[in-house]
Protein backbone atom coordinates (compact mmCIF):
# COMPACT_ATOMS: atom_id res chain seq x y z
CA UNK A 1 0.00 0.00 0.00
CA UNK A 2 1.24 3.49 -0.86
CA UNK A 3 2.01 5.67 2.10
CA UNK A 4 2.67 9.37 2.62
CA UNK A 5 5.49 10.95 0.57
CA UNK A 6 9.00 10.23 1.69
CA UNK A 7 10.74 12.70 4.02
CA UNK A 8 14.30 12.19 5.29
CA UNK A 9 14.70 11.94 9.02
CA UNK A 10 17.28 13.89 11.02
CA UNK A 11 19.49 11.63 13.16
CA UNK A 12 21.05 12.56 16.48
CA UNK A 13 24.09 14.09 14.74
CA UNK A 14 21.83 16.74 13.24
CA UNK A 15 22.64 15.99 9.59
CA UNK A 16 19.60 15.20 7.44
CA UNK A 17 19.68 11.95 5.52
CA UNK A 18 19.19 12.01 1.76
CA UNK A 19 15.95 10.83 0.21
CA UNK A 20 16.48 8.14 -2.43
CA UNK A 21 13.93 6.64 -4.82
CA UNK A 22 14.79 3.43 -6.67
CA UNK A 23 12.80 2.91 -9.88
CA UNK A 24 12.78 -0.75 -10.86
CA UNK A 25 13.39 -3.51 -8.35
CA UNK A 26 14.92 -6.13 -10.63
CA UNK A 27 18.40 -7.59 -10.28
CA UNK A 28 20.19 -4.22 -10.32
CA UNK A 29 17.64 -2.07 -8.52
CA UNK A 30 16.86 -4.74 -5.95
CA UNK A 31 20.52 -5.02 -4.97
CA UNK A 32 20.94 -1.24 -4.82
CA UNK A 33 17.82 -0.79 -2.69
CA UNK A 34 18.77 -3.67 -0.42
CA UNK A 35 22.29 -2.38 0.16
CA UNK A 36 21.08 1.15 0.88
CA UNK A 37 18.46 -0.10 3.32
CA UNK A 38 20.91 -2.40 5.05
CA UNK A 39 23.27 0.55 5.59
CA UNK A 40 20.29 2.60 6.89
CA UNK A 41 21.95 5.96 6.20
CA UNK A 42 19.22 7.33 3.94
CA UNK A 43 15.45 7.34 3.48
CA UNK A 44 14.78 4.87 0.66
CA UNK A 45 11.60 4.14 -1.28
CA UNK A 46 11.14 1.61 -4.09
CA UNK A 47 8.93 2.57 -7.05
CA UNK A 48 7.38 -0.71 -8.18
CA UNK A 49 4.37 -2.29 -9.87
CA UNK A 50 3.44 -4.54 -6.95
CA UNK A 51 3.67 -3.46 -3.28
CA UNK A 52 6.54 -4.82 -1.22
CA UNK A 53 7.38 -4.24 2.43
CA UNK A 54 10.43 -6.46 2.97
CA UNK A 55 13.43 -7.47 0.89
CA UNK A 56 16.01 -10.20 1.43
CA UNK A 57 19.50 -9.52 0.14
CA UNK A 58 21.96 -12.38 -0.26
CA UNK A 59 25.55 -11.15 -0.42
CA UNK A 60 29.03 -12.46 0.35
CA UNK A 61 29.07 -10.45 3.57
CA UNK A 62 25.98 -12.31 4.78
CA UNK A 63 22.26 -12.44 4.04
CA UNK A 64 20.13 -9.62 5.43
CA UNK A 65 16.41 -8.97 5.49
CA UNK A 66 15.34 -5.33 5.50
CA UNK A 67 12.13 -3.38 5.71
CA UNK A 68 11.47 -1.59 2.45
CA UNK A 69 8.97 1.14 1.77
CA UNK A 70 7.38 0.89 -1.66
CA UNK A 71 5.06 2.97 -3.84
CA UNK A 72 3.00 1.75 -6.79
CA UNK A 73 1.35 5.02 -7.79
CA UNK A 74 3.48 7.87 -9.19
CA UNK A 75 0.82 10.32 -8.02
CA UNK A 76 1.94 9.64 -4.43
CA UNK A 77 5.55 10.64 -5.12
CA UNK A 78 7.25 13.92 -4.26
CA UNK A 79 10.67 15.25 -5.31
CA UNK A 80 13.64 13.48 -3.74
CA UNK A 81 17.37 14.14 -3.53
CA UNK A 82 18.36 11.10 -5.58
CA UNK A 83 16.66 8.82 -8.10
CA UNK A 84 18.28 5.53 -9.10
CA UNK A 85 16.85 4.58 -12.49
CA UNK A 86 17.26 0.80 -12.67
CA UNK A 87 14.85 -0.23 -15.41
CA UNK A 88 16.03 -1.79 -18.64
CA UNK A 89 17.27 0.85 -21.09
CA UNK A 90 14.33 0.33 -23.43
CA UNK A 91 11.91 0.78 -20.54
CA UNK A 92 13.17 4.22 -19.51
CA UNK A 93 10.24 6.05 -21.19
CA UNK A 94 7.80 3.98 -19.14
CA UNK A 95 9.39 5.47 -15.99
CA UNK A 96 8.48 9.01 -17.12
CA UNK A 97 5.47 9.32 -14.76
CA UNK A 98 7.72 8.48 -11.81
CA UNK A 99 10.49 10.80 -12.96
CA UNK A 100 8.07 13.68 -13.45
CA UNK A 101 6.93 13.44 -9.84
CA UNK A 102 10.27 12.55 -8.22
CA UNK A 103 12.50 15.10 -9.92
CA UNK A 104 13.09 18.69 -8.89
CA UNK A 105 15.80 21.10 -9.97
CA UNK A 106 18.16 19.80 -7.27
CA UNK A 107 17.47 16.10 -7.88
CA UNK A 108 20.25 13.88 -9.22
CA UNK A 109 19.14 10.94 -11.38
CA UNK A 110 21.69 8.14 -11.53
CA UNK A 111 21.15 5.91 -14.55
CA UNK A 112 22.08 2.32 -13.70
CA UNK A 113 21.56 0.95 -17.19
CA UNK A 114 23.62 -0.45 -20.03
CA UNK A 115 24.44 1.73 -23.00
CA UNK A 116 26.55 4.79 -23.80
CA UNK A 117 23.92 7.53 -24.09
CA UNK A 118 22.57 7.79 -20.54
CA UNK A 119 22.39 11.59 -20.42
CA UNK A 120 20.91 12.12 -23.88
CA UNK A 121 18.34 9.37 -23.39
CA UNK A 122 17.14 10.29 -19.90
CA UNK A 123 17.49 14.11 -19.79
CA UNK A 124 14.20 14.76 -21.64
CA UNK A 125 12.35 12.80 -18.92
CA UNK A 126 13.66 14.46 -15.74
CA UNK A 127 12.31 18.04 -15.77
CA UNK A 128 15.69 19.71 -15.58
CA UNK A 129 17.20 17.42 -12.94
CA UNK A 130 20.85 16.39 -13.22
CA UNK A 131 21.50 13.06 -14.95
CA UNK A 132 24.47 11.07 -13.65
CA UNK A 133 25.59 8.19 -15.92
CA UNK A 134 26.84 5.07 -14.18
CA UNK A 135 28.35 1.73 -15.16
CA UNK A 136 27.17 -1.31 -13.21
CA UNK A 137 29.77 -4.03 -12.78
CA UNK A 138 28.27 -6.03 -9.92
CA UNK A 139 26.31 -9.17 -10.65
CA UNK A 140 22.74 -8.92 -9.44
CA UNK A 141 20.22 -11.74 -9.58
CA UNK A 142 16.54 -11.56 -8.74
CA UNK A 143 15.61 -14.82 -7.04
CA UNK A 144 12.02 -13.92 -6.18
CA UNK A 145 9.79 -10.85 -5.93
CA UNK A 146 11.28 -10.08 -2.52
CA UNK A 147 14.74 -11.68 -2.76
CA UNK A 148 17.90 -10.69 -4.66
CA UNK A 149 21.50 -11.88 -4.72
CA UNK A 150 24.65 -9.78 -5.02
CA UNK A 151 27.94 -11.05 -6.34
CA UNK A 152 30.86 -8.64 -6.36
CA UNK A 153 33.31 -8.58 -9.25
CA UNK A 154 37.02 -7.88 -9.28
CA UNK A 155 37.34 -4.13 -8.94
CA UNK A 156 34.63 -1.58 -8.16
CA UNK A 157 30.92 -2.43 -8.21
CA UNK A 158 30.07 0.78 -10.07
CA UNK A 159 31.88 3.51 -11.99
CA UNK A 160 30.84 7.13 -12.51
CA UNK A 161 32.43 10.25 -14.00
CA UNK A 162 34.99 11.91 -11.77
CA UNK A 163 33.03 15.13 -11.32
CA UNK A 164 31.02 16.73 -8.53
CA UNK A 165 27.91 14.64 -9.18
CA UNK A 166 29.80 11.38 -9.57
CA UNK A 167 31.73 11.93 -6.37
CA UNK A 168 28.50 12.83 -4.55
CA UNK A 169 27.03 9.50 -5.63
CA UNK A 170 30.09 7.71 -4.28
CA UNK A 171 29.48 9.42 -0.94
CA UNK A 172 25.81 8.44 -1.05
CA UNK A 173 26.75 4.75 -1.26
CA UNK A 174 29.40 4.85 1.44
CA UNK A 175 28.78 2.10 3.97
CA UNK A 176 26.35 0.27 1.68
CA UNK A 177 28.78 -2.45 0.64
CA UNK A 178 28.70 -1.26 -2.98
CA UNK A 179 31.96 0.37 -4.03
CA UNK A 180 31.85 3.31 -6.46
CA UNK A 181 34.85 4.44 -8.51
CA UNK A 182 34.82 7.97 -10.02
CA UNK A 183 36.90 7.86 -13.20
CA UNK A 184 38.37 10.64 -15.31
CA UNK A 185 38.18 8.51 -18.50
CA UNK A 186 34.56 7.49 -18.09
CA UNK A 187 33.85 7.49 -21.84
CA UNK A 188 36.43 4.76 -22.44
CA UNK A 189 34.93 2.70 -19.61
CA UNK A 190 31.46 3.07 -21.15
CA UNK A 191 32.62 1.81 -24.51
CA UNK A 192 34.65 -0.99 -22.94
CA UNK A 193 31.54 -2.20 -21.09
CA UNK A 194 29.51 -1.89 -24.30
CA UNK A 195 32.03 -4.03 -26.17
CA UNK A 196 31.86 -6.70 -23.46
CA UNK A 197 28.07 -6.68 -23.53
CA UNK A 198 27.95 -6.79 -27.32
CA UNK A 199 29.53 -10.25 -27.35
CA UNK A 200 28.63 -11.76 -23.99
CA UNK A 201 24.94 -10.93 -23.80
CA UNK A 202 23.61 -11.94 -27.24
CA UNK A 203 25.78 -15.02 -27.69
CA UNK A 204 24.99 -16.50 -24.29
CA UNK A 205 21.29 -15.71 -24.83
CA UNK A 206 21.19 -17.30 -28.28
CA UNK A 207 23.10 -20.41 -27.23
CA UNK A 208 21.36 -20.56 -23.82
CA UNK A 209 24.71 -21.20 -22.19
CA UNK A 210 26.90 -19.37 -19.71
CA UNK A 211 30.01 -17.49 -20.77
CA UNK A 212 32.04 -20.70 -20.95
CA UNK A 213 30.58 -21.07 -24.45
CA UNK A 214 32.69 -18.12 -25.60
CA UNK A 215 35.80 -20.29 -25.24
CA UNK A 216 34.77 -22.38 -28.23
CA UNK A 217 36.83 -21.63 -31.33
CA UNK A 218 33.81 -20.82 -33.48
CA UNK A 219 32.38 -18.54 -30.80
CA UNK A 220 35.74 -16.83 -30.40
CA UNK A 221 35.81 -16.00 -34.10
CA UNK A 222 32.28 -14.61 -33.90
CA UNK A 223 33.18 -12.57 -30.81
CA UNK A 224 36.14 -10.99 -32.57
CA UNK A 225 34.01 -10.09 -35.58
CA UNK A 226 31.38 -8.43 -33.40
CA UNK A 227 34.04 -6.56 -31.41
CA UNK A 228 35.71 -5.23 -34.56
CA UNK A 229 32.41 -3.92 -35.87
CA UNK A 230 31.43 -2.31 -32.57
CA UNK A 231 34.89 -0.75 -32.15
CA UNK A 232 34.65 0.70 -35.66
CA UNK A 233 31.39 2.40 -34.70
CA UNK A 234 33.07 3.92 -31.63
CA UNK A 235 36.03 5.18 -33.62
CA UNK A 236 33.69 6.64 -36.25
CA UNK A 237 31.89 8.61 -33.54
CA UNK A 238 34.98 9.96 -31.82
CA UNK A 239 37.31 10.10 -34.85
CA UNK A 240 34.90 10.93 -37.70
CA UNK A 241 37.69 11.97 -40.08
CA UNK A 242 39.49 8.64 -39.77
CA UNK A 243 38.59 5.98 -42.29
CA UNK A 244 38.21 2.72 -40.36
CA UNK A 245 36.08 -0.19 -41.48
CA UNK A 246 34.53 -2.97 -39.40
CA UNK A 247 37.19 -5.35 -40.68
CA UNK A 248 40.09 -3.20 -39.47
CA UNK A 249 42.17 -5.25 -37.04
CA UNK A 250 44.00 -2.34 -35.41
CA UNK A 251 43.49 -2.05 -31.70
CA UNK A 252 42.85 1.01 -29.60
CA UNK A 253 40.34 2.64 -27.34
CA UNK A 254 37.16 4.19 -28.57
Amino acid sequence: MDKAPIHPSVPAGGQARSSVAVIGLGSIGGVAAGCLRAADRHAVVACVRQPLDRLTLERPEGTVEVNLRSMTDPAMAEPVDWVLLCTKSQDAPSAAPWLTRLCGQSTRVVVLQNGIDHVARVSPLVSGATVVPAIVYYNGERLAKDRVRLRHVRGPDLAVPDDEDGRAFAVLLEGSGLSVSPNTDFTTLLWRKLLINSVANPLTALTRQRQMVLRRDDMRELCLAVLKEAAAVGRAEFCPHTSITAGDTRTGQA
